[in-house]
C-alpha cells in the first residue's frame, strides 16, 4: 500500500519530509514576534496556518506525482494564457493594500491566504519551455518561427513579474537560459536575446532615473537595496535587516541558543520568511545551518539523478525547469542573511512561512517525482515480464 502511495524517488520523498518537519521550529519560535507586529493572532495561531499549508502542499505533491508527467505538455498551453491574464490582474489591484505593497499578490477568498501568482507563472512557464524544446527537438531552430511560440510568452510573462518583483523575474530568465542551452537552442540565437535584453534594461534603468515620477515604485526600493550592499555606511537606516541578520548568526556559534531562544527574531523584520536562515543559525548555531545548506545541496543531487535517470527529452528538461529554480531561490536566501547577496525578498523554500511559494514549491517537485516514477514503473515491468518468463519459473522450480 505505502508503495502505491509514494512512488517515486524515496530519498527525495525523505529529504522533503525532513525539511517540512524542521520548519516547524523556526516557525513557531519567529512567529511570535509575527504576532506582535501585526498585533493580533498568536505563534500558536500561525504554526497551525504552516501546518496547513505543509499538510495541503504535501497532499499536492501526492495528487501531482500520480500524473504521468507527458500530460503536462497539455496543462502547460491550457494555463499558460490564464497565468498571464492573473498576472494582469495582480497588476492591475494597484500598489498598495491595506497599507502594504500587494502588487505581487491577489486575496484568496474564504481561506484568507495571498496567492503570489509569480510563482505559479514561472513554473507553468518553465513547464512550457520543456514541451516547446521537446516538440522542436531534432529540427533546424529558425529564429524568426520561434519569437510567437517561444519567445512571446517569455517577454510577456518577464515583462509583467519584473516591475514589482525583479529577483524572481531575473531568477526566471536564468533559468529560462539554462533550458535553453540545455535543449540546445541555437547559442547564437540565445547571444542575441541577451544583448537586446541588456540594451533595454540599461536604456529602462536611465529613462526610470531621469524620469523618477513615471518609474516603477519599486526602483528606489532596487537602488536602495543595491546601494546598501555596496555602501552600507551610506544607508540611512544602516542596512538594518542585514546588521540584526549578522547579529542574529553570530549569537548562534556552534551549537545555538537553543529551540525557541532567538534574541534578534524581535528585532528582525521578515523574521519567518525571508531572514528565517538567521533564526535558524541563531537558534541551532553553525552545525544547523550546515544542515540546512546540506540538506538543500542533497536535493540537488536527487534531482541530478533523476536528471540523468530520466529516458525523455521532455522529462529532463521538466526537472531542470520545476527543480532548478527551487534550489537557486534557496541559496538566494541563505546569501541574503549571510550578507553575500543583496536583500531580495527571495524566501527560503519549505522552511519559510507562506502560503502559494509554498504550494508551488510542491507543486514542482510532484512533478519532478512524476519523472522519477517512470523509472519505478519501468523496473516494475521489467520485473514482471522477466516473472512471466515460463522457462525461469521452470528452472525455479
Amino acid at each position: 500500500m505505502q508503495r502505491r502511495l509514494l512512488q517515486g524517488d524515496k530519498v527525495l520523498w525523505a529529504l522533503l519530509a525532513l525539511l517540512a518537519l524542521f520548519s516547524f521550529f523556526p516557525i513557531f519560535s519567529a512567529s511570535s514576534n509575527l504576532s506582535y507586529v501585526i498585533g493580533t493572532g498568536s505563534p500558536w495561531q500561525y504554526l497551525l496556518k504552516h501546518t496547513f499549508i505543509l499538510i495541503t502542499g504535501f497532499l499536492l505533491i501526492l495528487s501531482v506525482h500520480k500524473i504521468p508527467f507527458y500530460y503536462f505538455k497539455g496543462i502547460s498551453i491550457l494555463l499558460l494564457p490564464v497565468v498571464i491574464l492573473m498576472l494582469l490582474y495582480t497588476i492591475s489591484q494597484g500598489n498598495m493594500i491595506d497599507g502594504v505593497n500587494a502588487s505581487r499578490w491577489i486575496k484568496i477568498p474564504l481561506i484568507g491566504i495571498s496567492f503570489q501568482t509569480s510563482s505559479l507563472a514561472s513554473l507553468i512557464l518553465m513547464i512550457y519551455i520543456a514541451y516547446y524544446l521537446d516538440k522542436v527537438k531534432g529540427k533546424k531552430i529558425d529564429f524568426k518561427k520561434t519569437l510567437f511560440p517561444l519567445w512571446t510568452p517569455i517577454f510577456l510573462i518577464f515583462a509583467l513579474v519584473f516591475p514589482t518583483n525583479l529577483s524572481t523575474a531575473l531568477i526566471v530568465l536564468f533559468t529560462v537560459f539554462l533550458i535553453l542551452i540545455y535543449g540546445c537552442y541555437p547559442v547564437k540565437y540565445l547571444l542575441n536575446i541577451f544583448l537586446i535584453g541588456f540594451f533595454l534594461f540599461t536604456t529602462f534603468i536611465f529613462l526610470a532615473i531621469q524620469y523618477p515620477e513615471k518609474a516603477p515604485d519599486r526602483l528606489d526600493t532596487w537602488i536602495n537595496r543595491v546601494e546598501n550592499y555596496f555602501n552600507p555606511s551610506l544607508s540611512k537606516d544602516g542596512n538594518y535587516q542585514i546588521e540584526r541578520a549578522k547579529i542574529a548568526i553570530a549569537s548562534g556559534g556552534i551549537t545555538g541558543l537553543g529551540v525557541g531562544k532567538s534574541v534578534m527574531k524581535n528585532f528582525l523584520p521578515q523574521s519567518s520568511s525571508d531572514f528565517i536562515y538567521a533564526i535558524i543559525v541563531e537558534e541551532f548555531g553553525l552545525l544547523g545551518g550546515i544542515m540546512v545548506i546540506l540538506i538543500y545541496l542533497l536535493i540537488l543531487f536527487r534531482i541530478t539523478v533523476i536528471l540523468h535517470h530520466a529516458s525523455s527529452a521532455y522529462g529532463k528538461l521538466l526537472i531542470i525547469g520545476a527543480g532548478l529554480p527551487i534550489i537557486i531561490q534557496a541559496f538566494i536566501n541563505i546569501g541574503v542573511a549571510l550578507n553575500i547577496f543583496p536583500v531580495t525578498g527571495q524566501t527560503l523554500p519549505l522552511l519559510s512561512s507562506g502560503g502559494s511559494a509554498a504550494w508551488v514549491t510542491c507543486i514542482a517537485f510532484g512533478i519532478i517525482l512524476s519523472v522519477s516514477e517512470e523509472r519505478f514503473n519501468k523496473g516494475k515491468v521489467k520485473q514482471n515480464k522477466t516473472v512471466s518468463n515460463p522457462l525461469l519459473i521452470i528452472s525455479e522450480e
